[in-house]
């Protein structure tokens, strides 16, 4: 065996000494070996390099490895963390951590979408923040003109009531413009007749605009039945209504029609406002924007539109503008109801 003790006296071939198994005190059989076992000058060496080094070396490739594999993506994403901690919102990590294919990976794509969202929130809740104090500034400006002015006490008392009102509103819209924009859950749907939804409105807006029935036609029937919740897409479909009343034209027409498109509906409203520029169908949807030069019209603090689309992306479904040959057509998507007529 290798294991075998073996020596050499000095100038003399090596030998080996194997005690007997049955009776070691008996005595050994001892061999004298040919020259070619006598052990090498560099044994020791050749012991310690394959017991102690090449295992040392394998086990600090391997750590290297694991630290590169492992370690240094955390590392990353604790420098990551703490940038967010130091308001560092648009660091990002690198593209080589993020097109990983395996699970760091995953969680880096997480982390960076992660900041991304935390990013927009900040930005929207700060823009929304500079542009309430922005619009709460001239009726505040109206009501100190209007205590300092020398009006009766009705006139000032009506002043005031419609700068509290309008006021009022205003932070109103603001703050459900805000719930809409962190809320991040969808909300519980059921089903929807549209064309009944349609009436409730069109009595409404009748009695807050003075116009006619007429003017606010309908050519879905009854068989447009879509998911949704019912107070929200009511409000979105009362904002889009009220926006296009006040654009058009007196004695103009609105129109609401639609169509089926796969499992949804496309339901679209169209107005006679004449339109806004093809560069100016996305800003329309921003907060606190109003094109007063592209479109006629005033009253309304800009935020119709935003309301609208944040409450139909909360309820699966989506909103667009296009232009059309006499003015604006808001475009909406919705998921389709499992029924098709009124039961």
């Amino acid at each position: 065996g290798v294991d075998w003790p073996m020596s050499r006296r000095q100038k003399s071939a090596p030998w080996l000494k194997i005690p007997f198994p049955q009776h070691p005190a008996v005595g050994s059989l001892v061999i004298e070996l040919p020259e070619r076992f006598t052990p090498g000058r560099h044994a020791l060496l050749w012991q310690i390099l394959t017991n102690a080094v090449i295992p040392a070396l394998f086990t600090l490739l391997l750590c290297v490895g694991l630290y590169r594999l492992l370690i240094r993506p955390l590392n990353q994403l604790r420098e990551q963390a703490n940038a967010w901690r130091a308001d560092r919102l648009s660091s990002r990590l690198s593209p080589q951590m993020t097109s990983r294919q395996d699970e760091l990976g995953e969680l880096n794509r997480a982390f960076d979408h992660m900041a991304a969202r935390l990013q927009s929130t900040v930005q929207i809740q700060q823009q929304l923040l500079r542009d309430l104090s922005h619009e709460l500034r001239t009726p505040l400006s109206r009501l100190r003109v209007a205590c300092d002015s020398e009006q009766s006490l009705p006139e000032l008392r009506e002043r005031l009531s419609r700068e509290v009102e309008g006021m009022r509103r205003l932070v109103d819209d603001t703050l459900h413009l805000a719930w809409l924009d962190a809320e991040r859950e969808k909300l519980p749907d059921e089903d929807i007749q549209l064309l009944a939804l349609w009436d409730m409105l069109v009595d409404d807006a009748c009695f807050e605009s003075f116009w006619s029935p007429r003017q606010l036609s309908c050519d879905l029937g009854s068989e447009c039945w879509v998911r949704g919740h019912l107070n929200t897409l009511a409000q979105a479909l009362e904002n889009i209504l009220r926006n296009a009343i006040r654009h058009s034209p007196p004695g103009g027409l609105v129109r609401l029609g639609g169509r089926r498109d796969g499992a949804d509906w496309l339901i679209w409203l169209d107005d006679q406002g004449g339109g806004v520029d093809d560069g100016d169908l996305e800003r329309i949807f921003a907060p606190f924007i109003r094109l007063d030069g592209a479109r006629p019209g005033d009253g309304g603090f800009g935020l119709g539109l935003s309301i609208a689309r944040n409450s139909l992306r909360l309820q699966g479904g989506d909103m667009w503008a296009e232009n059309t040959l006499e003015g604006l057509r808001i475009i909406m998507r919705l998921p389709a109801a499992d029924r098709e007529t009124v039961e």
